[in-house]
C-alpha cells in the first residue's frame, strides 16, 4: 500500500489547525499527518499535538524554508501539502493522491481559481495577484498549472526528492510550479473548494512586498531558462527606437542622429549576441 503524508506548514494558525487536522484525518485516514511549526507565538504546536498530528519545529523563518525541511525530513510515496488556515476543502485529497499514486502524476494542483475563490476571497489585490502570476507562468513556461499560488497540492516522491527550494519565503509555490514545468514533469490541475479565512485569522502574505518577490522570481527564472527569447523581447524597443532615430537622421541629414541610431542598433545586437551565447551554454 502506498504511503501518504499530509504536510501542513504553519505559522500562528491556532484558530484553525485542529479543524485542518480533523478534515485531513477524515479525507485520508491512513495518512501520516505532520505539522511543521515555523516559530509560532501562539498555541499552534500544542493544539496540533492534541489533535493527533506529529509536530516538527522549523526554526528558519519563511514558508520556503518550511517546505525545504518537509521534503528533506519526510519520506512517502505521495505528499499532500495544504496550508493550515482552513481555507481549502480537503475532500478532493483522496482523488489528488490517486492521480499521483495510480496514474503517475508528479504534481496535482488544487485549483481554487476555477472554483469558489473569487466569491470567497475578500482581499481584492490577492485575487488580482493570483491571476497575474498564473498568466505569467503559463505564458513563460507552458500550460498545465491553472492556479500557480495555491497552497493545496499533491506530488510524487520523484518531485519531492529532486526539487530543492532556493527561496525562503512565499515564492515557494511559484518556484515549485516553475520547476515542474521546466522539467517537463507530469502535472495536472483539479478544481477544489475554497473558503475565506474565519474571523480572527489573518494571512501572513503581504500583497505588495511578497508579490514583488514572486514577480522577480518569475522574470529571473524566465531570463535564465530562455535567455535568447527573453533578452531579444526585452530589448526590442531599443532596436525599434534606434531604427526610428536612424530614419530621422537620414531625413534630417543629421550626423548626431545617425550616430545615435547606429549605436542603439549596435547595442541591441550586442545584447542579442550575449543572449545567444547564454542560450547555447544552457542547451
Amino acid at each position: 500500500m502506498a504511503s501518504i503524508a499530509l504536510l501542513i506548514p504553519c505559522y500562528n494558525e491556532a484558530l484553525t489547525i485542529a479543524k485542518v487536522i480533523s478534515d485531513g484525518r477524515k479525507a485520508l485516514p491512513d495518512a501520516r499527518i505532520v505539522v511543521f511549526d515555523n516559530n509560532s507565538t501562539d498555541e499552534t504546536a500544542q493544539i496540533a499535538l492534541k489533535a493527533g498530528a506529529e509536530v516538527i519545529p522549523e526554526p528558519h523563518q519563511g514558508k520556503g524554508n518550511v517546505v525545504k525541511a518537509m521534503l528533506e525530513k519526510i519520506d512517502a510515496d505521495c505528499y499532500i501539502m495544504v496550508d493550515g488556515d482552513d481555507t481549502y476543502d480537503l475532500t478532493k485529497a483522496p482523488d489528488m493522491a490517486r492521480l499521483v499514486v495510480k496514474d503517475g502524476y508528479d504534481m496535482v494542483v488544487g485549483d481554487r481559481l476555477s472554483g469558489d475563490y473569487y466569491k470567497e476571497n475578500k482581499r481584492r489585490f490577492h485575487g488580482a495577484g493570483n491571476d497575474l502570476v498564473s498568466v505569467l507562468v503559463r505564458s513563460f513556461f507552458g500550460k498545465g498549472i491553472t492556479d500557480v499560488m495555491t497552497g493545496f497540492r499533491a506530488f510524487s516522491r520523484k518531485l519531492a526528492k529532486s526539487f530543492h527550494p532556493r527561496k525562503p519565503g512565499f515564492q515557494i509555490e511559484t518556484e515549485m510550479s516553475i520547476f515542474v514545468l521546466e522539467k517537463k514533469m507530469k502535472v495536472t490541475s483539479m478544481t477544489i473548494g475554497y473558503r475565506d479565512r474565519p474571523a480572527g485569522s489573518f494571512s501572513k502574505l503581504s500583497t505588495f512586498k511578497d508579490g514583488a518577490k514572486i514577480l522577480s522570481l518569475i522574470f529571473a527564472s524566465f531570463f535564465a531558462a530562455r535567455p535568447l527569447y527573453a533578452f531579444s523581447m526585452a530589448f526590442l524597443p531599443l532596436l525599434l527606437a534606434g531604427a526610428a532615430v536612424l530614419i530621422s537622421g537620414f531625413a534630417l541629414e543629421s550626423l548626431p542622429l545617425l550616430i545615435a541610431g547606429v549605436a542603439m542598433g549596435s547595442l541591441y545586437f550586442l545584447v542579442l549576441l550575449i543572449a545567444i551565447v547564454l542560450q547555447l551554454k544552457r542547451d
